[in-house]
């Protein structure tokens, strides 16, 4: 994995690069928050295909558990993708309320990803 820096607006973004997936489980996905945060993030960047596809799945609380995470520690996600995989109306409902927060963000590029997360 390789965490790619960017800075906007005094705050630091942290862009997880890596062919591998990255969050299997809850707490993959809350050792990688504390990593972040302890290392003085601000806001982190995955893509879609870092993610397990099982935290698409709304059923199993998955994305639930690690989006709890996020929010007790105040720490702004994006996830870049296209998210062609996920068509239940569920999910899709999922994604556009997380947009519409200030916390979790699913957008389809990097761009977007650093406009929505400063």
């Amino acid at each position: 994995m390789t965490i790619t820096a960017h800075e906007t607006n005094g705050l630091k973004i942290a862009e997880l690069i890596s062919d591998k997936l990255l969050i299997q489980t809850h707490e993959d996905g809350l050792n990688l928050l504390g990593d972040l945060y302890y290392q003085g993030f601000d806001k982190i960047i995955l893509y879609e295909h870092n993610i397990t596809p099982d935290f698409f799945d709304l059923k199993n609380g998955l994305a639930g558990e690690i989006l709890q995470k996020f929010s007790n520690y105040r720490m702004k996600l994006a996830i870049v993708g296209t998210f062609s995989n996920y068509t239940s109306k569920s999910i899709r409902d999922f994604m556009y309320e997380s947009n519409q927060s200030q916390l979790v963000h699913f957008v389809g590029t990097l761009s977007e990803a650093l406009s929505k997360t400063s």
